[in-house]
């Protein structure tokens, strides 16, 4: 079956056809470099590292390019407001932005530009779209006259007469029309500015992911992604400068991600109804948060929740311990009955299947759906009581499965041992204690058991069990000790 990936722009799935494969020219709006980003933004970097690692699987090559917005009012006013260089802002969070990329598991794209670096591209655009007439300059500033280009609203599907000025389009004076946008701004006392046709000023939002895209994958892209929430303004204004411009066609495929929900509303720093990737990961392991955000299709909707998480954690725990299980398994008591082939035909089948799965859209919570159907069946096969020749057979599959799975969406990638020592750890913070005071507190009961304090012994073990962790003991004393 070949790949079908849903158009916004057509609003139905197409099947996947490059320009000129093997190549894939893929580019994502990246952030504004003003704050800590939120888990909205962890969702769409996941989703497209997922679709690149998936494409590259699939024997495409690659060029996957996400951009930095690194000048912009939001940056300059949080600069004023901290007394910083808006340089200094910028580099702080882009810095803090890679961090939560590498702690999500999330590959490197190909290119990561900066706006500022493009300047001079962007210059060159809108002079261009000057001279043909369908942009105008007005008191230092430059803007796209919209009603010049006839297919506005194609991807939005928004009736030119009926839009009002979007959410970065602000009303001016200078405007020949209140649904024009700006391409370039003039400059403002204070601000950061650089040179132009049009006297001093700094470019507009819009204008820079045109330059960026074209300098780095040429003025045609294969795939071109972000949030719902870009594709108006944002990316209908990049078709129609970047269309003007060049005169070809600017995307083939549109992609977009569904919403983070917190509190049924969407995650959105300008309304504070948002948790930072950094506060989710102090609070949950990186590959629950990973395993959550690829849990639904990534054109739904995705509600954030204690409870959800707790869910995602949960699966991820079920999966590591039939791992463990699997890997160091000894034949014991027979609790049932299975058929080796048919574990082994089903464990065979998963590449395939899941290969349909992303096929159709990138359907990655099919993929973890049909994941977890295995890990079932093994569970049941472990009950039977197999050989430990069978045992290994199943084994030799199942890892197979699981380094497709870690290729295709970066997760199941750790050793159970390794993830479950971390998972105890993480569950030891959480609580407020390390593994360094609770061996203190073992051995302190170890000390009382020997002098026979047994009340004492029991105290500490009842400490222990109030803060959540629970001794296994036998006469010759404690063997091991978990958290709840």
């Amino acid at each position: 079956m070949p790949l079908r990936i849903y158009n916004t722009q057509s609003r139905s799935k197409e099947e996947f056809l490059p320009q000129a494969p093997p190549q894939v020219k893929m580019y994502v709006c990246g952030i504004t470099a003003y704050d800590y980003c939120h888990l909205g933004h962890a969702r769409a970097a996941v989703v497209f590292d997922v679709i690149n690692r998936y494409l590259t699987q699939s024997g495409y090559k690659v060029q996957y390019v996400r951009n930095f917005t690194d000048i912009d009012d939001k940056i300059i006013r949080r600069a004023l407001e901290g007394k910083k260089d808006w340089k200094e802002v910028a580099s702080t969070f882009i810095e803090a932005f890679q961090e939560d990329m590498v702690a999500l598991g999330n590959l490197p794209p190909t290119h990561e530009p900066k706006a500022t670096e493009f300047v001079e591209l962007m210059q060159e655009m809108i002079s261009t779209l000057v001279a043909k007439g369908i942009a105008y300059a007005s008191g230092g500033d430059v803007f796209f006259s919209v009603r010049k280009f006839p297919q506005y609203g194609k991807l939005s599907q928004k009736n030119i007469e009926e839009l009002e000025a979007g959410a970065r389009v602000e009303v001016q004076e200078s405007k020949s029309d209140p649904l024009d946008f700006a391409l370039w701004k003039a400059a403002k006392p204070g601000e950061p500015e650089w040179d132009s046709p049009w006297g001093k000023g700094r470019p507009g939002w819009h204008i820079e992911c045109s330059a960026m895209s074209t300098r780095l994958l040429g003025p045609s892209l294969d795939i071109h992604g972000g949030g719902r929430d870009l594709i108006f303004p944002h990316h209908e204004n990049e078709i129609a400068q970047s269309e003007a411009s060049y005169e070809q066609p600017f995307v083939r495929y549109w992609v977009h991600n569904g919403f983070v929900n917190l509190n049924a509303d969407k995650m959105s720093k300008s309304t504070g109804n948002f948790l930072t990737i950094r506060e989710v990961l102090s609070q949950f392991p990186h590959e629950a948060v990973r395993y959550f955000l690829l849990s639904a299709h990534y054109r739904s909707p995705l509600d954030f929740s204690e409870g959800n998480m707790k869910e995602a954690l949960a699966a991820l725990d079920r999966l590591y311990q039939t791992l463990q299980r699997l890997g160091e398994y000894r034949p014991g008591k027979k609790t049932g009955t299975f058929e080796l082939p048919r574990l082994l035909g089903q464990l065979e089948s998963f590449p395939e299947k899941a290969g349909e799965a992303m096929d159709d859209d990138f359907n990655t919570a099919q993929v973890l759906g049909l994941f977890f159907e295995g890990i079932r069946s093994i569970n049941k096969f472990l009950d039977a009581s197999p050989s430990a020749q069978d045992a290994q057979q199943v084994a030799d599959h199942a890892g197979r499965c699981v380094e497709w799975t870690q290729q295709c969406l970066g997760l199941f990638g750790s050793p159970p041992a390794e993830y479950m020592e971390r998972r105890k750890e993480f569950l030891l913070r959480s609580l407020g204690w390390q593994e360094g005071q609770v061996e203190q507190k073992l051995e302190e009961r170890r000390g009382a058991r020997q002098t026979k304090d047994f009340a004492r012994a029991d105290q500490i073990r009842d400490e222990l069990a109030s803060a959540g962790i629970a001794l296994k003991d036998n006469p010759d004393g404690t063997t091991s000790w978990a958290v709840k």
